[in-house]
Order: structure tokens, then sequence, then C-alpha cells
């Protein structure tokens, strides 16, 4: 249920973000009209449409992309054909007799055609339709919450009610604009006698709204107008609402967005959770033979989900290496589940690279198809479950953050268990490269994905275009904003350059920059230059890059490129490829 108010509630915030700008042509043509047979079926099109085009969307691959980018080029002609019946009275009657059988009429010559109050609102439900197609919003925490849980776990009714939820929020703040905007425009007519000037100028705006979609711009150039940062809102109100067990959905869980449990392990005893649920389903393990919760009786447990090129795990594994040697010998036992959120994640070959690289000696159990994942019904990358000696879950914890509390856990529980030598201390790490943690004083940039499935804040001109080759180029950015140059194919996970010196640029705030990358099948290592500013990086270089911002792909992980030396202001980094073929996931930043 919090959840669901949370989508709400981050739907009802896309009113003032920038996404929200070409949809509102669309509504306000219409604020002439009787809000209920008129305004209000179109909000319930634009709801119904959103959620069950988003549906699919998270869960159905390439063809309900396909499906969905005919739907906007049948939408877009829709709202032309309203904007010119809007311009030229004379042929509204011409352009809308096709439209008339199906109950679209989509004029004011509707109502003088005595077409009654049921074409009125049919001919508004089937516009607010186009316009749910069209509609394209920020995909905030929130959203990213809620399209990242189905497509995890697939389509079902908890997901279509969240995006209906977060559809219907965005619905209420235009409804309000809208109500607003109406006793506005009566007014307008009221004391200017301008009301054939009025709709002319709404006609006006839904077709440069038609022409600003068709050709990108609604997500270059009005991104680029920054009305507010409705991120950081959705991300107060994950914080302080906590969507725990209620939640069905996957997300990285930084500092600030963990989940503990509210006793003190050193005051209170700890309550039992839940028991243990079993490890099979695991593709593979490594460091160890299969293990099971039966064999484990008698040890206290750590598991710790992770994924590889997740920058929030990497900054907390320092922490689990640590306690797993300390304490291996007073009977804790620590299980790393490696469960994938990229496709070359599933390598297991990768992932035991990854695990040598990490220098992790401790069992890690390969669930490559979120068996483990689901029998623990966890929703977190990383997320730490500590299990006692009876196979109880005693605790949990979300996210970076609070080792000392962490450890503390597992002292209470070994000495529970009996072991009665447990030092009182905790561990003291320093780690460096990725694994050094982030720097949260000036950390104003947050993870961006460049796969279109749910890239936010691209201000390429030419806009984004789906799986099919296109030379980009980048502008003028403003912070957070990122662009392509070269020539690029965007999947929905991430973009392939197909042509050498290609480049990626993004305006960023912090001190850490990392980029998520890799090389496509047949491509050898991929050689790239990397700039701050226009300049290499010197002392500000990345442990993947040397001090004249030269490296190379060799691998598909997480890339350190940039570790700021100095105040942290507002930077340009650009990367330009020498050769073809890599494949680009995610920037994160520390």
């Amino acid at each position: 249920m919090i959840l669901i108010v949370l989508a709400y509630l981050g739907g009802a915030l896309t009113i003032v973000s920038p996404c929200i700008l070409p949809v509102l042509p669309f509504v306000f043509a219409r604020a002439d009209r009787s809000f209920l047979s008129s305004g209000l079926p179109m909000l319930a099109g634009m709801v119904v449409t959103f959620a069950g085009v988003a549906t699919l969307a998270a869960v159905g691959g390439g063809w309900v992309v396909a499906a969905n980018e005919y739907g906007r080029y049948a939408a877009l002609a829709l709202m032309a054909l309203f904007g010119v019946a809007l311009l030229f009275p004379a042929l509204s009657d011409r352009l809308t007799r096709p439209l008339v059988a199906l109950g679209a009429r989509m004029s004011q010559s509707a109502e003088a055609d005595g077409q009654g109050r049921g074409a009125a609102i049919l001919s508004s439900a089937v516009l607010g339709v186009a316009t749910g197609l069209l509609w394209a919003p920020c995909a905030g925490p929130i959203l990213g919450l809620i399209l990242t849980g189905a497509a995890l776990q697939g389509a079902n009714v908890q997901t279509t009610l969240l995006l209906v939820a977060y559809a219907a929020g965005a619905a209420t703040s235009l409804a309000l604009a809208l109500v607003i905007g109406g006793r506005v425009f009566t007014a307008m007519k009221r004391s200017l006698h301008a009301g054939e000037w009025v709709r002319r100028s709404l006609g006006a705006a839904v077709l440069v709204a038609v022409v600003a979609i068709f050709f990108g711009l609604d997500t270059s150039l009005l991104t680029q107008v920054s009305l507010a940062g409705t991120t950081a809102l959705e991300q107060r109100l994950l914080d302080r609402l906590r969507p725990g067990d209620d939640t069905k959905a996957a997300m990285h869980a930084g500092n600030g967005a963990s989940m503990t449990a509210s006793q003190s392990s050193k005051d209170v005893p700890l309550p039992v959770e839940d028991v243990l649920p079993s490890y099979a389903g695991a593709a593979a393990w490594l460091n160890s033979p299969p293990l099971t919760a039966e064999a484990l009786k008698g040890k206290v447990v750590l598991v710790d989900f992770w994924t590889y090129s997740c920058i929030n795990c990497l900054r907390s594994i320092p922490y689990v290496r640590a306690w797993a040697e300390k304490y291996k010998d007073k009977g804790l036992v620590v299980i790393g589940v490696h469960t994938p959120e990229f496709a070359f994640e599933h390598d297991i070959a990768n992932v035991k690279r990854a695990v040598t690289d990490l220098k992790i000696g401790y069992p890690v159990a390969i669930d490559n198809d979120y068996t483990i994942w689901q029998a623990f019904e966890n929703h977190y990358w990383p997320a730490h479950y500590f299990i006692d000696a009876q196979g109880h879950v005693r605790y949990h914890h979300f996210g970076e953050g609070d080792y000392d509390e962490s450890e503390r856990v597992i002292q209470h529980l070994l000495k529970e268990a009996g072991h009665t030598d447990v030092a009182s201390g905790v561990v003291s790490v320093s780690p460096s490269g990725a694994e050094a943690a982030a720097d949260e004083r000036d950390l104003r940039s947050s993870e961006t994905y460049i796969g279109s499935n749910r890239a936010e804040n691209f201000a390429s001109p030419e806009g984004m275009a789906q799986n099919t080759p296109r030379a980009y180029s980048v502008g003028t950015l403003n912070v957070n904003q990122w662009g392509l140059s070269g020539d690029w194919s965007v999947g929905l996970e991430h973009a392939d350059l197909n042509r050498k010196d290609g480049a990626i640029v993004y305006r960023f705030h912090a001190r850490d920059l990392h980029l998520v990358m890799g090389a496509a099948p047949g491509h050898g290592p991929i050689r790239f230059h990397v700039t701050i500013d226009g300049k290499p990086p010197a002392d500000s270089h990345g442990a993947d890059v040397n001090a004249e911002g030269s490296g190379a792909v060799d691998g598909q992980r997480l890339y350190q490129l940039v570790r700021l030396n100095g105040a942290i202001t507002d930077h340009t980094f650009e990367i330009q490829f020498l050769d073809p073929g890599v494949q680009a996931f995610a920037f994160t930043f520390g």
C-alpha cells in the first residue's frame, strides 16, 4: 500500500517536470469544454493507455517497443488532425467524418452537429488514448523502482496497479491545471471577445507539440528546460516512507536508501524475521561445493546479494571480505549471492573473473534465474541478511553504510550461538579505487542508464532512436544531462558504437565518475581517451585511466574513469572511443 501511495505522489510531481511539457498542449486544447464530459475522459484514457503500454514495455522486449513506436505515429497523426481542425473550422467537418464512425470526433463541431454528450465523452477518451501513447514521463526513482521490478519479476496485477497509480497522480495534477486553465480560457473569451483567436492559438500549440515529438525535441530541447528537480523530491519520499516488504521492485540501494531492523543489537534481543530460505536453484557455486540451509545449521550465516558491476555492491564488499576473514574461525559463514542485473553478468566466466579481481574467498552462489533472490523476497543490491545458528533470519540491511552496526549483529549472533571468545571491536578497512566510499557531502549526480529502457536526461538534439543506427551530436549540456556523438545504435539495455571515433559526453557534479562498459562479440580491446572540460584528467584520473586520459575496454565491467583531485564543481566529462564495438550501459557516481 505504501508503494502505491509513493507511485501516486511520484506521478503528481511530473506536473513540475519538463517531461510533461509535450502533453500540455493536448490537454489544454480542451480547456473550454465540460470537465466531466471532456477533460475527465481524456485523462482517464491517458492513465489506462500509459499503464498498459508501460506494463508491457517493462517486460515485453523489442516487439513492444516497435508496436509502441507505430502507436506513437498513429497518435501523432490523430493529434495533427485535431490541431488542424482547431485552426481551420471550415475543414473540421471534412477531417472528422472518417472518425465519427469510430466515435472520435475531434473538434468543436462535434457538439454543433448534435452528436451529444456520449460522442463528446468518447471523442475525449480517444484523444486521451493518443496522448497516453505520446507521454514519456521522466523515470525518477519511484517510476524506476516500479519498472525495474516489472522487468525482473514479470507483468502482474500489482505492477499494473502501481503504474495506474503513477499515471493517476500525473492525471490529478493535469486535472487541476485543466480546471484552472478552463477558467482562464473563459475569462479570456469574456474580456477579449477572442474565442476564435484563442481556439486557433491552441490549435497552433498542438501542431507545434506534434512537430516537437516527431523530431525528438521532447526528449532533447525540452529536457534542457529545468523547471524543477523532481528526482530529489521523489527520493525524499522514498526515504521517508521506506517501502519495505510491501515493494515488489528492485533497485540499487545506496547510502541513505537502506532498511534495517529498528532494534539495536546491543540493547534489545533481535527478533526472528523469517526462516532461512533454500539455496536450491543456484546455477553454480564458486569457492565452495553447493551449500544447503540444513548443512549450515549451527553456523551464523551472512548472505550478501550483489552483482559485480553495481557500484553500491563494490563499495560494501571490503567490509564483507573483512568480516569473512575475521570471524571464519568463530562460526561465521559468508555467502555471496550473485544475482545479475545486465545480460553480461549472467556469464559465469565474467563472474569468476570478478571474484578473482575482488579477492573474494568466501562461497558465491550464481543466482542467474533469480531463484534465491525470490526465495528471500529480496528487492535490493546490495542486501545483507543475518541468520542465526538455528536457521532464522534475525536482521537485514539494504544498501551501503551502517557497517559497525552490522558487525555488532554478527558478534551478537555468534555469542548467542555459544562462542565466548568473540572480539568486541569492529574492522577497519581502507578501500581504494571503485571500492572507496562515495563523497556524499557534494554528490549531485546519480546513476544514469544509457539503454532506452531506463534512459533519462538524454540531450542529443537528434533524439534517441530505438535499435536503429543514427548519427548523433552533442550540444550544450546542463548538469546531469548527457549525449552521444558519432554513429550509435541504442538498445533497451545499452548503446553500441557502430564506427570508431564515437563519444559519450556527461555534465556531472561528483568526485568519482564510473561507466559500465564492455565489448560487443567479435571485438577485442577497445581503446578510449577521456577528457575533463576538454583537457586530459592529469591527477583527477580514475583507476582505469592514466593521467593522459588513455585506457582500454578489456572486459564487461564497471570502469572508474574520474576521481577528482580538489574542489568538486560542475565538469564536462567526455570519453572518445578510438575503435568500434563498445557497449555502454550506465553511469554511476561517488
